[in-house]
């Protein structure tokens, strides 16, 4: 059973106890069958769900920078939309595609984190205060 939130594509899943983000995968098709996906999502999931409330969504691509020609030239680039703060954008570089996925996911929990203890760290505003003319 599942229920999807009006604020976004966060989604509780009852059963698994797990929440998942949207998720748009945007790759080749022959880099990722639906297996490969779901396994994506769930992973993005276990890395990014604690801080779901936070998130609007994520976006996963890859592509082959140098085409048939091979050499370092997978590139995996993770772009999480955050509420009320800009988003984050992480690209890894990597030989296969599976390490260079793996290293965007990586930065991209450390990135999240850190964007978000900012705001929290970031002190209120506070409207100014008009000053009051002294007597003297």
């Amino acid at each position: 059973m599942s229920t999807l939130t009006k604020q976004g594509g966060v989604r509780q899943t009852r059963d698994e106890g797990t929440t998942q983000i949207a998720t748009h995968i945007r790759a080749l098709e022959h880099d990722f069958g639906a297996q490969e996906r779901a396994y994506l999502r769930r992973k993005l999931a276990r890395r990014l769900g604690k801080f779901a409330d936070s998130i609007e969504r994520v976006s996963l691509r890859t592509e082959d920078v140098n085409g048939p020609r091979g050499g370092i030239d997978r590139v995996c680039r993770v772009k999480v939309v955050l509420r009320g703060l800009p988003s984050v954008v992480i690209e890894k570089q990597d030989a296969t595609l599976n390490a260079a996925v793996a290293l965007a996911l990586d930065g991209v929990e450390r990135a999240v984190r850190r964007s978000l203890q900012r705001r929290r760290m970031k002190p209120l505003r506070r409207t100014a205060v008009a000053k009051r003319p002294v007597a003297s």
